[in-house]
């Protein structure tokens, strides 16, 4: 075998051993699963609910069908990682046992749901947020200070509800996740502070103003290791911009909340920005990102000040494809948008936003069956899952 053979075939194996080590293809996805404690309790109009964090435990353990459709609907899609938004932190989340995130890995993921196959997220990350936690302010102005849901910096009737979770196959890098829930909102550069609307004087007092957080739940930054390739998940659920009056305090927040992603990749932008280790500053550009969640904002419809979302989806490191489905589609054959939507009520809300860098779309869609399909069952009403629908895209990840 002469030298000049042996030379090409190690090349070519080079060739190969190179392209297998910088290509990796992966689904990802966002999926508001309405696995709030509210879901799971009669409503009675006038009465404060009675739930906890062991609401969603109890419903768990009670082999709940709508749990058991959500589950389904994950096992059909077959994400590599996907963002839970509104899944309950677990009873005791002081000592962060996860009890709830648990038993749905194991006793509705890791079982066959109506003959699909079972999956299993081996890693996942569930840090704290901020509904739920008193403020101890006035924050809704209504003359009583520490009253939940208002008053807590995210509204909620208990630490930890309307959470979210992280769940990968992949391993993540938890000495490198960043966590945002204590950045103060008035922090940021040109902040969009409320004001009474008829005196012009500032909604918060000084006092409140200072201590209010800016994030509703959490904003976190969790690398993710996929076959070596470091992948940066960018994870948050900004509040809705309605349920307010016309000092529009829910509708500023909700745009702040979305900017700080957009200052956040954007290195020139983000040197206010501190994390809750006190650590400063955003996103390096040779970094690859994927910023998900129910942003509860979109372009053309709803309530939400627009250029936030409108900033995000034409900043120069965000992909956006625009996932669609026909299920939408045939839900509002009127609305223009309608084949975007992502929620029942008709709007486009969760986002997969991949960045520019080292990260190639190969394909996206809405799990959203039409009427005539049989998987129909699993979305036809809030009841059977979630008034939003799981939203995916294949990637395939180079290094940058």
């Amino acid at each position: 075998m002469n030298k000049t053979y042996i030379l090409t075939l190690l090349a070519i194996l080079f060739m190969f051993n190179v392209n297998a080590k910088t290509t990796n293809q992966i689904r990802v996805a966002t999926f508001n699963v309405s696995m709030e404690a509210l879901n799971y309790v009669p409503y009675q109009k006038g009465k404060t609910p009675e739930v906890s964090g062991q609401t969603l435990v109890d419903a768990l353990a009670s082999d709940h069908q709508q749990i058991k459709n959500i589950a389904e609907i994950i096992q059909r899609v077959n994400p590599d990682i996907i963002l839970l938004n509104e899944f309950d932190n677990g009873v005791n989340t002081n000592t962060n046992d996860h009890a709830a995130l648990l038993s749905f890995i194991k006793n509705y993921l890791n079982q066959s749901q109506n003959g699909q196959s079972a999956v299993d997220y081996p890693y996942y990350y569930q840090g704290p947020v901020n509904t739920g936690v008193n403020s101890g302010d006035d924050l809704d102005n209504n003359g009583i200070a520490g009253q939940l849901p208002a008053d807590g910096y995210g509204y909620g009737h208990f630490p930890g509800h309307f959470a979210m979770a992280l769940l990968s196959k992949y391993p993540i890098d938890e000495s490198k996740i960043r966590t945002f829930q204590h950045f103060k909102w008035k922090d940021m550069p040109g902040a969009l502070r409320p004001f009474h609307p008829d005196t012009k004087q500032p909604w918060h007092n000084e006092t409140t103003w200072s201590n209010f957080r800016l994030s509703s739940k959490s904003h976190w930054d969790i690398p993710v290791n996929v076959n070596g390739s470091e992948l940066h998940i960018l994870a948050s659920h900004p509040t809705p911009p309605v349920f307010d009056g016309k000092e529009d305090r829910n509708g500023k927040r909700n745009h702040d909340e979305i900017r700080f992603w957009t200052d956040y990749i954007t290195p020139n932008n983000a040197s206010y920005i501190y994390d809750d280790q006190g650590n400063k500053g955003g996103l390096a550009v040779n970094k690859s990102f994927v910023l998900m969640g129910d942003q509860n904002a979109t372009i053309h419809e709803g309530n939400a000040i627009k250029t936030g979302i409108a900033d995000l989806l034409a900043h120069s490191r965000i992909q956006d494809v625009m996932p669609q489905s026909n299920g939408a589609l045939k839900h509002k054959p009127n609305n223009e948008f309608a084949k975007y939507h992502t929620a029942f009520w008709g709007m486009r809300v969760d986002y997969v936003l991949p960045s520019t860098t080292g990260i190639s779309v190969k394909d996206s869609g809405v799990f959203w069956p039409t009427k005539d399909d049989s998987l129909f069952r699993l979305i036809k009403d809030r009841s059977a899952s979630s008034d939003h629908r799981l939203v995916w895209l294949d990637l395939d990840l180079n290094k940058p």
